[in-house]
């Protein structure tokens, strides 16, 4: 007997035996997304049968699994309805991501690689007399490293006139691109404030005039803001559009996007090219990471502090991770040469991504997704507390929310990099010692071994949270 969901469940965000329904597909009429017993199921509402029986015996949908361009689903019936859901058509159970990730934890790359997964989605469609109905951003999620479509409920019958998700595309993915690859790439963080797109009115404000000179940003981003401003609340008539025009549309905005190009530099982009690792101590420091991570039992490793990822990569070979930094380009350049076991995605745990959307439940916060897993902290604590001025209690009281297990490094006051860092600012780091290290993490962790690195000062730690047991040691 299956699981029923009654009509008090049909919360954003509810939850009862092991069962959610996902707090981001309430806005939806042709169905809703629910976890249930780690796996994800998509109801079909009946008001979408005739789409969705076309999307599969057209063969789009199996034209877009060759391609890897959408997850792939399996009709499922372990889940009964009650009468509330009195459209129910059908119930697909559907491949998971590991991580679910938001556009505005994105690099510039990936999100244009986001982008021209759905203009070729958007292409194949109308050779199935298909057409993309929605295109947000929040659509899509990297999955073996690559970005693809997880919204089977996103495509219509093709009728000539406008693409209804013209719109949509330009403020979820060509306006912000360009404002990232025209202005500065750090601006991306807007799409936390503007979960619906960002308005064109205001990208096209701010990007540099030169930008009218470009046909494809003349067209899609400056003309397109111009005329939303212009018949804002007016009926207009609609104009008609065939197919060839629409994929000239089509084939305009992928041209659009395939040039812009990121030509900024962040501080910490090129932090490996500035280290002051001997090629001895950089050997030994990944001969520790490595033993420290095959001492740890996880399917899920976050590195923390990640920069362009070289020991993500490494604990990559035995779990999934979840690669994070604050730099923008130093994640584009990490997602760029990243393997297919793991996402590299924008973060900062000085002031991690809160949740946002109605009710605060739409897109839960950074740390939420990321659950209890192995942490790895490398170069990063001396970052929190110099830079963020984030005490060590307070961050291994976070740890300890948030980590399993933790491969974390402590730096003394010694080296060179922390002495570049007190440069203008007074030493009032007093907690920034060994010893006092040592004993705030054994507040929360049990220390089981630690390494030295050869040639310098700096030093290895393997903790286990004292409520987990997940963790042995050599």
């Amino acid at each position: 007997m299956g699981i029923e969901i009654d009509e008090d469940q049909q919360k954003v965000g509810y939850k009862n035996e092991g069962l959610i329904i996902d707090g981001a597909s309430f806005r939806d009429p042709s169905g809703n997304v629910i976890h249930y017993k780690n796996e994800i199921y998509r109801i079909i509402n009946h008001n979408y049968k005739n789409e969705f029986d076309h999307f599969i015996k057209s063969g789009l949908y199996q034209k877009l699994i060759s391609e890897n361009l959408i997850v792939e689903y399996n009709e499922d019936d372990t889940i009964q309805i009650k009468s509330d859901f009195d459209n129910f058509y059908k119930i697909i159970k559907q491949e998971k991501i590991h991580f679910i990730s938001y556009p505005y934890e994105w690099s510039f790359d990936m999100l244009k690689d986001a982008a021209l997964t759905i203009l070729r989605i958007q292409k194949i469609c109308l050779e199935f007399e298909m057409s993309l109905k929605d295109a947000s951003a929040y659509n899509v999620q990297f999955y073996n490293g690559k970005p693809i479509l997880i919204d089977t409920t996103s495509f219509e019958m093709y009728q000539d006139g406008p693409w209804k998700a013209y719109r949509q595309f330009c403020e979820h993915f060509l306006g912000p691109l360009a404002l990232m690859a025209k202005k500065d790439v750090r601006l991306s963080s807007m799409l936390v404030n503007y979960i619906d797109g960002m308005p064109l009115d205001i990208i096209s404000s701010i990007v540099p005039k030169t930008t009218f000179t470009n046909f494809g940003l003349a067209v899609h981003l400056h003309a397109h803001a111009k005329a939303q401003k212009k018949y804002e609340g007016k009926k207009i008539e609609k104009k008609k559009l065939g197919k060839m025009q629409l994929l000239g549309i089509v084939e305009s905005l992928t041209s659009t996007i395939k040039n812009l190009k990121l030509e900024q530099k962040t501080e910490w982009a090129d932090y490996y090219d500035d280290t002051n690792y001997t090629p001895e101590a950089e050997k030994n420091k990944v001969e520790i990471v490595k033993k420290y991570i095959n001492n740890t039992n996880t399917n899920t490793i976050i590195d923390f502090g990640a920069n362009d990822g070289k020991y993500s990569k490494i604990a990559a070979e035995k779990s999934f991770v979840i690669s994070v930094d604050k730099d923008p380009i130093a994640v584009n350049n990490n997602y760029k040469n990243q393997n297919s076991n793991m996402i590299s995605i924008i973060g900062d745990l000085s002031n991690p991504i809160p949740s946002i959307g109605w009710n605060n439940l739409e897109r839960p916060s950074f740390l939420e997704r990321i659950g209890k897993s192995t942490c790895m902290a490398l170069a990063l604590i001396h970052h929190l507390r110099i830079t963020f001025g984030i005490p060590l209690s307070k961050q291994f009281e976070l740890f300890s929310k948030i980590a399993e297990n933790l491969i974390i490094e402590f730096i003394d006051k010694k080296d060179s990099q922390i002495i570049r860092l007190l440069q203008n600012r007074e030493d009032v780091f007093d907690d920034l010692t060994e010893e006092n290290f040592e004993k705030i993490a054994s507040q929360y962790f049990t220390i089981l071994d630690s390494s030295v690195i050869r040639d310098t000062n700096r030093k290895i730690y393997l903790m286990k949270n004292k409520n987990s047991s997940n963790v042995s040691k050599d």
